[in-house]
């Protein structure tokens, strides 16, 4: 990428641009190139202006010229939908934007915005193209200002080439526009402009260039990244729900969601050099206000926990933006900060020392959800992730082994409308990966079938279970991948937990049931497994059943002969909402029959819920997930459990820094 350079007033004042480039300009290919600044300069919301040249090789595209906040915040020229706009959040949550025709593709076509407190107005090649009245109700654009895309927001990065950006704190004329174009920069050109950026300009820091499309280098000012680095005083879960629904069960899904989805993973790592297992999960303030992003750890020396680091406050309540933990070879401990959709940006983060929690440091900010990232010792990191750029996608990045250098993103699968997806690697020399559908035409609630598809070679290839080559992205629901087919039985597929057996078979734990709603009518919802026999998939029941289609559970294969599953498969004290008491079953023939090995929660005021397996799980510490009311908000709280079914609450409050865990009598 050539060098972007930004100058300020002074640099505006140097020189005069042609009328048209004659130049290359500054070159954008669409997915890995973008430039931001350390702060927007002194706009004047009531009174500003913005103008550019833009070559844009794909005008079908949406993508950025110049823009300071997120999509539909503060203000950005950008083409979209068929025509370019200039839109202005005049107020908080409430924008306005006026439209011009779109570039020709491959030709250089100035553009211009402006916004007097009332109106914005665009202009086209210097001539005005469109107005739209926007009233004014803010004192400033806090934002960054970036050029060729939304920070952090590879989809929409430019295609094409930018020259001569200009902002001022003016509202301009038709006839400054006009003189702009022509490449004016004296009089009226020059009147509080207050930022110029040109390829050839004064070089200073203003406008660095970055990389949108991986995590190297999507990285903000330093400073920008929302770190808190502080501690909090206890443990508590997010509570969340989803869809209102009109009867007696409230919600679609609520509750205590702090160690939810199950298409996020890991929650929690075994370090035995440590001597600690390390967890995350999605926190709380006392008035459940917003979703924090706390760390800590449990020492196995000891039996206490760490008082959990506060890494980031997300800025909403969506337990979707849920972070996940990875620890690498050095003792660093990731955390993997999702967002549900494109909305609000995504994080990756590392400690600063080794099997330490007290200090994290940034290293790249985009976007990514239901994430499900894998460190493999030498290699680096394989991340699992669905991308919402055109829907539900599977997508999968690879790292080098610092985590520091990234490849682009890999679709993996994207048919119907999209899919839910699990993941797991077994002996760091394979990952596989297993995903359900949503029928085309039939809406998100709707899910079914499983497919599985598995890779030998760091994400380079895929095959099925039975080593057949895929073509990726899957791009059909008739494929070899195809696991268990459910959508001729009209069941919905709901993805628990994967894993393999010593001989690297996978396993597959899911639930089905008749539809999404809550309530009786939709049961039973079954708990299945499907299993890669070497020969052929084997889907057969375990005789389990419970009252959600979100109860999620934990498969734990112990040997070839030894398998347990931990979940919260009895009724609680909400029933049919997610979750309930917590039991653990045990099979001593590979999963053929099970048995109730002990009902570990009893009597408890509130459902518990999504139980997750830890990597590399010790016996002290082996499952771990939250309680909350199923049909209206309540705090929550966090627990772990031993192998043999001991069940452990984490403090809510703490006094010291690290303390002892309630053991609840059972």
């Amino acid at each position: 990428m050539n060098v972007w350079t930004c100058g300020l007033l002074a640099a505006a004042l140097a020189g005069s641009a042609a009328a048209a480039p004659t130049g290359g300009g500054v070159r954008f290919d669409g997915a890995t190139a973008y430039a931001a600044g350390p702060a927007t300069p002194a706009l004047t919301p009531g009174s500003f202006s913005v103008a550019t040249w833009a070559r844009v090789t794909d005008t079908n595209r949406a993508q950025i010229l110049v823009t300071a906040g997120e999509s539909g915040k503060e203000f950005t020229l950008y083409l979209y939908k068929g025509a370019v706009r200039m839109l202005v959040e005049g107020a908080p949550g409430s924008y306005g934007y006026a439209t011009a025709p779109l570039p020709a593709p491959g030709a250089w076509t100035h553009y211009a915005g402006t916004y007097d407190g009332t109106t914005a107005r665009i202009y086209r090649d210097g001539v005005p193209a469109g107005s739209k009245a926007v009233p004014l109700a803010r004192t400033n654009f806090p934002s960054a200002v970036v050029l060729g895309a939304v920070d952090g927001d590879a989809d929409r990065a430019l295609r094409g080439s930018l020259e001569d950006i200009r902002l001022w704190n003016r509202t301009l004329s038709a006839d400054d526009v006009a003189a702009v174009r022509d490449g004016k920069t004296d009089g009226a050109a020059a009147d509080r402009l207050v930022a110029r950026w040109t390829s050839g300009g004064v070089t200073d820091n203003g406008i660095r260039p970055a990389v949108a499309g991986g995590p190297e280098a999507v990285k903000r000012q330093p400073g920008a990244i929302p770190l808190l680095n502080r501690k909090a005083d206890g443990f508590r879960g997010i509570w969340y729900f989803n869809q209102p629904l009109t009867n007696e069960y409230v919600y679609k899904y609520s509750g205590g969601l702090g160690t939810y989805c199950a298409n996020h993973s890991p929650f929690a790592w075994h370090v035995p050099e440590a001597g600690r297992t390390y967890f995350c999960y999605g926190g709380t303030d006392e008035t459940n206000s917003t979703l924090l992003h706390l760390v800590s750890y449990y020492d196995h020396k000891t039996g206490r926990v760490a008082r959990p680091t506060l890494l980031l406050d997300k800025r909403t309540d969506d337990a979707h933006d849920n972070p996940v933990i990875n620890v690498d070879d050095k003792g660093r401990i990731w955390i993997f900060s999702s967002s549900h959709g494109r909305g609000r940006p995504s994080f990756i983060s590392r400690s600063a020392r080794p099997h330490d929690i007290d200090a994290f440091e940034c290293v790249w900010t985009g976007n990514f959800s239901y994430p499900q990232p894998m460190y493999h010792p030498g290699r680096g990191f394989l991340f699992v992730h669905t991308w919402y750029i055109a829907g539900r996608g599977n997508y999968l990045m690879t790292s080098d082994p610092d985590g520091t250098a990234w490849s682009e993103r890999t679709q993996t699968s994207y048919f119907e409308e999209g899919h839910y997806q699990i993941s797991a690697t077994w002996s760091n020399r394979k990952t596989g990966i297993a995903f359900n559908m949503h029928p085309k035409g039939k809406g998100l609630n709707h899910r079914t079938n499983i497919y599985y598809m598995e890779s030998g070679d760091f994400g380079a290839t895929w095959k099925t279970a039975g080593g057949e080559p895929l073509a990726i992205p899957l791009a059909d629901k008739a494929n070899p991948a195809l696991a268990a087919e459910y959508q001729s039985r009209g069941r919905n597929v709901y993805l628990a937990d994967i894993v393999f057996d010593a001989a690297g078979r996978p396993v597959i734990l899911f639930v089905i049931s008749k539809g999404f709603e809550s309530g009786p009518e939709n049961g039973p919802r079954e708990w299945r497994i499907a299993r890669w026999t070497g020969t052929a998939w084997q889907d057969r029941p375990t005789g389990i059943e419970s009252l959600s289609n979100y109860d999620v559970g934990a498969l734990y294969i112990e040997s070839a002969t030894d398998w347990r599953i931990i979940g919260p498969t009895q009724p609680g004290p909400q029933p049919y909402n997610p979750g309930g008491e917590i039991a653990m079953w045990t099979s001593r023939d590979a999963g053929a029959t099970w048995t109730l090995a002990r009902t570990m929660t009893a009597n408890s005021p509130m459902n518990h819920g999504y139980v997750r397996r830890p990597v590399n799980a010790h016996p002290d510490f082996y499952g771990f997930w939250a309680d909350g009311h199923g049909r209206k908000p309540s705090e929550s709280r966090l627990y772990f459990c031993t192998r043999d079914g001991d069940v452990f609450r984490l403090p809510q409050v703490m006094k010291e820094d690290f303390e002892q865990p309630e053991r609840l009598s059972r």
